[in-house]
């Protein structure tokens, strides 16, 4: 299984995926380290990203996952179901993991931490974000909780998967 645990800045993506790899044995990236020096900068400065700015970095988190067929998590934003799409070319087994919080959750988050990230590009995440279709295999989980029961969450989702796209928490 690869696994893309996405959702908007402050969600606790990076955290939370590292987390699953590390309870699945799997290898983990973080999706941000994956972006070119020229989406960094646009972002640091405030500026949302294009759906042209992100197709290269796309591309390149599918190819990371694509590479390792063993399985892999990587935290990426993966916002637009046309950008999980593309991550889906990495192989039949991508599945997402939705960390949906409150707004004011991610807010006090990106207020607590340093990032390239601004708090000001929050309101734009979560006008871009697309929850996961029905068709779409994932599971959306609710990340206002300690992170020992998101990822306890995560993880019991994840093997029970089968059943479709569901909201824990």
């Amino acid at each position: 299984m690869r696994v893309v645990v996405m959702g908007v800045s402050g969600a606790g993506k990076s955290v939370v995926a590292a987390r699953l790899a590390a309870a699945l044995g799997y290898v983990f990236v973080d999706g941000d380290d994956l972006h070119g020096a020229a989406n960094l900068a646009k972002m640091r400065l405030g500026q949302a990203l294009t759906d042209a700015d992100r197709e290269p970095w796309l591309r390149r988190v599918a190819a990371w996952l694509r590479d390792r067929p063993d399985g892999a998590v990587v935290a990426c934003s993966a916002l637009r179901r046309s950008y999980r799409d593309v991550l889906r070319e990495a192989g039949p087994d991508v599945v997402h993991v939705h960390l949906d919080a409150l707004v004011g959750t991610l807010a006090a988050r990106m207020a607590r931490r340093e990032h390239f990230m601004p708090s000001a590009l929050l309101p734009s995440q979560l006008e871009a974000l697309e929850p996961l279709g029905p068709d779409e295999p994932g599971v959306t989980i609710a990340a206002d909780a300690p992170l020992d029961d998101v990822v306890a969450r995560c993880l019991a989702a994840l093997f029970a998967l089968g059943e479709g796209p569901t909201r824990l928490g």
